[in-house]
């Protein structure tokens, strides 16, 4: 008795085939064998298996039992195999025709032991490759329909337990309803949000810079006294970024899929905010393991990456930044294969003048020597502060304004404002699909679309020489530049753009 089935693994955000081949033969001693280099996690799936039959009183296949998991030369990770393999011994055992019931159908699921159908990590990236393959339907855990659901065209059967499988295979020729439900989203509607721009007294200064930042997508550093708003600024970040296209919501959504952080969900609407502790280790901000999965960055893909108190991160774990930062995604390698994860994201950084955070306070007197703030602030690399665009000073709030009963401006307000940019950017770079914004913009396309007059030339000269600029920072400062053209709804760039790109590059004398 021979049965097949077809399952799917994982390999970075994209999913590969495996088929699942199951033989059940009277020669020879009983048997149970998983050939197809099997980890530990697939070789006990016989115990989990022969467990869920038994408390659910199913047929317990009986002889000599190979099952092949192909492609023979690729290694087979995690419980995922856990359904597949059931429902081929049982089609394997079974008496009559069932094998049809299977057939145009991927299968993936995690057994308990009493039988039910428990969700698996990665379930979107295989239904997508099912219906690249042409395949009719997936089998997925419960738990996991709606996230399987947002592939249009393919049929999604979801399974509480293995017994409603068996059922499957007993009645091949019953019709069964797959599931449906409405995944239309509408990503032009404004998302909901529990955090506002309006609840953050003063600071216009830096509401003006992050609109900015938004605008064109650029990394933001902000130096402050602690209290000052830093943190509440950068929360709010995400309420005046653009809504996600639907291809950004996929590859998001596939993201979060292979990283296990949908929790059910479908499709996810909103942009990302991550702030991983300064406890994280290089491997868990850019993804590592045996199976490497997504780290912090890639999680943040097309969203926010926010380092809270960024000089008490460890110094290696910054330095992994660097890469990603200039080619938006991350290769993690290993002795076998390499996995690369989509890495897009705005870094938002924020950190005190000192390690007491009093330096320049104009009510509190530091506590620091010489010696310390320089080591503080030396924690921090020169090339890891050159690609940060936007340089803010975050002033403490004067009481006046903290206490003012004045209606500030809301992210609603805001968002119109990027949201306009943001169409004269795409309209922009429509020829070019690696580029959506004036920060993903190539030297080449600097130069194409950031023209000098002898005015702007000259005040770009002046703060080089003064301010003792790099050149990655000269392309930044004309990168933002254009940003602030775009959102003045100018063509071409003014001494006055340049001007207030140039005011947010000022700190790295103070800082670095």
């Amino acid at each position: 008795m021979l049965s097949h089935v077809r399952s799917a693994a994982t390999r970075g955000i994209d999913a590969f085939p495996i088929d699942v081949e199951t033989s059940i033969t009277a020669a020879g001693l009983p048997s149970y064998a998983v050939v197809g280099l099997p980890d530990g996690a697939v070789r006990e799936s016989r115990d989990r298996i022969y467990a869920a039959f038994h408390h659910t009183g199913l047929p317990i296949p009986y002889g000599k039992i190979t099952v092949n998991l192909a492609p023979a030369g690729m290694r087979k990770e995690g419980a995922a195999f856990d359904l597949p393999i059931a429902l081929g011994l049982l089609a394997a055992h079974l008496q009559k025709p069932v094998q049809h019931a299977l057939e145009g159908m991927c299968i993936t699921g995690e057994l308990a032991l009493n039988g039910d159908v428990r969700p698996v990590r990665g379930v979107l990236s295989m239904a997508v490759r099912a219906r690249e393959d042409g395949l009719r339907g997936i089998i997925v855990p419960v738990q996991n329909a709606m996230e399987a659901a947002v592939v249009e065209g393919l049929d999604v059967f979801p399974l509480a337990n293995v017994g409603e499988g068996y059922r499957m295979l007993e009645n091949p020729q019953k019709p069964r309803r797959a599931f449906r439900r409405n995944c239309t989203f509408t990503f032009e509607e404004t998302p909901e949000f529990e955090v506002d721009f309006a609840d953050v007294r003063g600071q216009e200064n830096v509401k003006r810079a992050l609109e900015i930042a938004a605008a064109g997508g650029h990394n933001v550093l902000m130096i402050g006294p602690p209290g000052a708003g830093k943190t509440m600024l950068a929360q709010r970040l995400p309420t005046i970024m653009p809504p996600l296209t639907r291809d950004e919501a996929l590859e998001t959504t596939k993201v979060h899929s292979v990283g296990g952080q949908l929790n059910g969900s479908g499709l996810i609407a909103t942009r990302p905010f991550r702030s991983p502790h300064h406890t994280i280790s290089d491997g868990g901000l850019c993804g590592g393991g045996a199976n490497p999965m997504p780290g912090e960055i890639s999680l943040a893909h097309n969203g926010v990456l926010f380092l809270d108190e960024l000089p008490e991160f460890k110094r290696r774990v910054l330095e992994v930044l660097r890469q990603p930062l200039e080619e938006g995604r991350i290769t993690l390698s290993r002795a076998r294969f390499s996995v690369e994860y989509p890495a897009r994201f705005m870094l938002v950084v924020s950190m005190n003048r000192c390690p007491c955070g009093m330096l320049d306070h104009p009510h509190q007197e530091c506590m620091c020597s010489a010696g310390a703030i320089q080591r503080y602030r030396a924690r921090i690399s020169g090339p890891l502060m050159d690609r940060i665009d936007l340089h803010l000073d975050v002033a403490p709030v004067p009481f006046d304004d903290l206490s003012s009963r004045g209606e500030a401006e809301s992210s609603v307000a805001v968002r119109r404002r990027v949201l306009i940019a943001r169409e004269v950017q795409h309209s922009r770079f429509a020829g070019n699909a690696h580029v959506h914004c004036n920060a993903q913009m190539s030297m080449r396309l600097v130069r194409r679309h950031c023209e000098l007059d002898m005015s702007c030339r000259a005040l770009m000269k002046m703060a080089i020489q003064r301010l003792g600029l790099s050149a990655r920072s000269y392309g930044r400062i004309l990168k933002v530049s254009r940003t602030i053209a775009d959102l003045a709804d100018s063509e071409r760039l003014r001494p006055e753009h340049i001007s207030e790109a140039i005011q947010y590059r000022t700190l790295d004398r103070r800082v670095v």
